[in-house]
Formats: C-alpha cells, sequence, structure tokens
C-alpha cells in the first residue's frame, strides 16, 4: 500500500536518536519523520531537512528568555544537553511540585510566546509559539498535498494532543499515560484503542476501514 500512502513519523526525540529506534525495530524509514516535538521535519529519501520551517516556527522565539524565566522554578530541572536543541528547551517535571498552567501563565505575564507541552508524566518540552506535532503534521499536508481528513494520526501523551484534534482521524493507542488525553474522550472523531502499542493502530485502521478509504481515493 506505500504507493497510495504517505508514511509519517512525530516523535520528541532528536533526528540521530529517532533514526537509531527506527533501525532497532526494523521500521523502514518514513517519508516525512517530524523530530524534536514538531521543531524539525525532514523529508525521504534522504532525510532533507525543511528549512523553511525553521525560519517560520523562528517567529517570536526568544530562547535565553525562556530559560531565564524558567530557571528558579521548584520542580523543573534541565534535561542533559544532548536533549536541548535551538527550539525546544526541555525540562524533567515533578507535578505535584510545579504546576503546569502556572508555568504557561508565567511565560505569558513575561511575554514569551511559547507551546508548552508536558508528556509521559515526567517531561515537559517548551517551543516556539508556532511549533508542536500538530502545526507540524499541518505543514507536511499543506506541502505535500495530502489531506487531513484521509490521515489516520496515533497518539499515546500529552505531546500528541494536537495533533489528534481537527479534521484527523485520531487513534488514541492504549498505554498507561491515557489521563494527558482524557480531553479527547468526547471527540467523535477520535478512537481510542482497546490495544497498545501497533496493534491499536491496526486496530484503528479497521474501525475507520483505513486502507480501503486510502485505495478509493487513489482509483477515483
Amino acid at each position: 500500500h506505500r504507493k497510495a500512502i504517505i508514511f509519517g513519523i512525530a516523535t520528541g526525540r532528536r533526528l540521530d536518536d529517532a533514526l537509531t529506534t527506527l533501525k532497532l525495530h526494523n521500521i523502514s524509514q518514513p517519508d516525512v519523520l517530524i523530530t524534536g516535538q514538531g521543531t524539525e521535519i525532514h523529508y525521504a529519501p534522504n532525510l532533507t531537512e525543511d528549512a523553511v520551517w525553521g525560519r517560520h516556527i523562528d517567529h517570536l522565539w526568544n530562547r535565553q528568555a525562556v530559560r531565564d524565566i524558567l530557571m528558579e522554578i521548584p520542580g523543573l530541572e534541565m534535561q542533559p544537553r544532548r536533549y536541548q536543541s535551538a527550539f525546544k528547551i526541555s525540562y524533567y517535571i515533578d507535578p505535584a511540585v510545579a504546576d503546569i498552567q502556572n508555568i504557561r501563565q508565567i511565560l505569558l505575564r513575561n511575554e514569551q510566546a511559547v507551546n508548552v507541552i508536558f508528556s509521559f508524566g515526567q517531561f515537559l518540552d517548551v517551543l516556539p509559539v508556532r511549533a508542536s506535532k500538530g502545526l507540524a503534521l499541518r505543514w507536511c499536508a499543506e506541502q505535500l498535498g495530502f489531506p487531513l481528513e484521509n490521515t489516520l494520526v496515533a497518539g499515546v501523551t500529552g505531546a500528541d494532543a494536537d495533533m489528534l484534534r481537527g479534521n484527523t482521524l485520531g487513534v488514541v493507542v492504549d498505554n498507561r499515560h491515557l489521563a494527558e488525553l482524557s480531553d479527547l474522550a468526547n471527540i467523535d472523531k477520535i478512537y481510542f484503542s482497546k490495544k497498545p502499542h501497533a496493534a491499536g493502530i491496526l486496530e484503528a485502521m479497521n474501525h475507520y476501514n483505513f486502507f480501503s478509504k486510502a485505495l478509493e481515493d487513489t482509483t477515483s
């Protein structure tokens, strides 16, 4: 089905880390690889980086100002340098000590227009306001010309929330971080799978009759 399908992966990992993980699990190189929580986009076959996207998300971004503002927040600890990038500031967070909504408000009061992403119960990423997995997905749809309404999107944590919202075919794959996506439970076009991992994605494909619809679109 590869000729009828564009295969993409969106991850919070760095590019090299993502490629290592794909190789470890014998997963084919995707047509589109979104990394760093949506701050970088790479296209097959040579993993060419979308430089225009980088310039687009740089709007209003002040990395040093964000770091300075959050430096003394209790319950936040900077992750090691290898997890940082030009457009992503990554922390470990203790949600029992640091309030995520309060962090968002502090940044807003200090005139920092950013996206604050909480995931896996312990990670907090601060990104430019124009960057996220969902925004990167929609950029790719525009660049490559694929319809969002025929795009199956699978997510497992809070970092995937905005990618699942909208007019895509969403699936929340069963996992221990479901509480981070509980707000999506009442949205019609988001399916909550009973099975975890890849089995949950296959379950959603059957639910949406995904491959049949994709083939119909290519032959109509």
